[in-house]
């Protein structure tokens, strides 16, 4: 076990159930907070959040190949694990997990996991092996460290709704707790990939809550949804934006598209679009009927 600004970092998955296993033996209750680095106050939040709920808070720095394709950012995605160690420490976090690729696929490794539900659509149809690789990596980290709460940031709220439905299909013992987004001043959702931004593309960034607020108004207010995403897109192209991939209202819990074209049931819109070589994907809840 290391030490790093009086944070203790283990890399091995016996040092880590050691340590855990010394935790519960004395009765204290786990929290868990995966990430893959690059720390800013949203993952500190989920730190904090996750000490509420337990006594002891590990938190994972792993940036996981399994998710990434050839063609994406994984070489360069950032990488600060002194700063994360020290951030972290600052927000409670009692242990660190900062396993290898080694440690976490050894070689010969072979299974895979096939999720489908609310993987299926938006960002599995951009990233088709993403969610894969994300319900993979979960599931190891839950299983490593075997935590009674893990908590996950809601921008991310279609990997929230797969690691729930795989924590479920698979009857893993940990309770998952969805976080607030974090945003900036300006409302501007706080993510790792928000630093690859020139200060003019942030400024145009900026402009995505407020299309998103606008839609979600739209949408909950009973507008077709066809024309509430159509008018969000031509929005954001408006804005600045390269490109959009998607803007999508669904249902808030399982990601299904609304039958009947309007809003029925409580929603969320969720849009990914890209300026420049940086893409960026947000959501927000749309209130169902009254």
């Amino acid at each position: 076990m290391a030490e790093t600004d009086a944070l203790p970092v283990v890399r091995g998955i016996a040092a880590l159930r050691e340590t855990v296993s010394g935790w519960r033996r004395q009765g204290f209750t786990i929290g868990f907070v995966p990430t893959m680095g690059a720390l800013h106050e949203g993952h500190l939040t989920l730190v904090r959040e996750a000490g509420q709920r337990a006594d002891r808070v590990v938190a994972s720095v792993f940036v996981n190949p399994t998710q990434f394709a050839a063609h994406e950012d994984l070489g360069t995605y950032p990488r600060q694990e002194a700063k994360d160690a020290e951030l972290l420490a600052g927000a409670g976090c009692h242990l660190l997990f900062a396993p290898s690729v080694e440690e976490m696929y050894p070689a010969g490794a072979t299974t895979t996991i096939s999720v489908g539900g609310p993987a299926e659509g938006l960002e599995g149809d951009f990233r088709p092996q993403m969610f894969g690789g994300v319900a993979l990596v979960v599931a190891k980290l839950l299983n490593q460290v075997q935590p009674d709460v893990a908590v996950f940031g809601e921008k991310d709220w279609q990997q929230l709704m797969v690691v729930r439905r795989l924590v479920r299909d698979l009857d893993i013992p940990t309770e998952v707790v969805g976080s607030p987004t974090m945003r900036d001043g300006h409302g501007l959702a706080l993510s790792s990939r928000n630093a690859y931004l020139t200060e003019a593309e942030l400024a145009i960034a900026r402009q995505l809550n407020g299309v998103l607020a606008e839609a979600g108004l739209a949408a909950a207010s009973g507008a077709a949804l066809d024309s509430v995403e159509q008018d969000a897109r031509e929005a954001l192209l408006r804005a600045g934006f390269s490109h959009v991939d998607y803007v999508a209202v669904r249902r808030s819990d399982d990601l299904a598209g609304f039958e009947a074209g309007r809003v029925d049931a409580p929603g969320r819109i969720l849009i990914a679009a890209w300026l420049g070589r940086t893409r960026l994907i947000d959501n927000m809840a749309v209130a169902g009927p009254a």
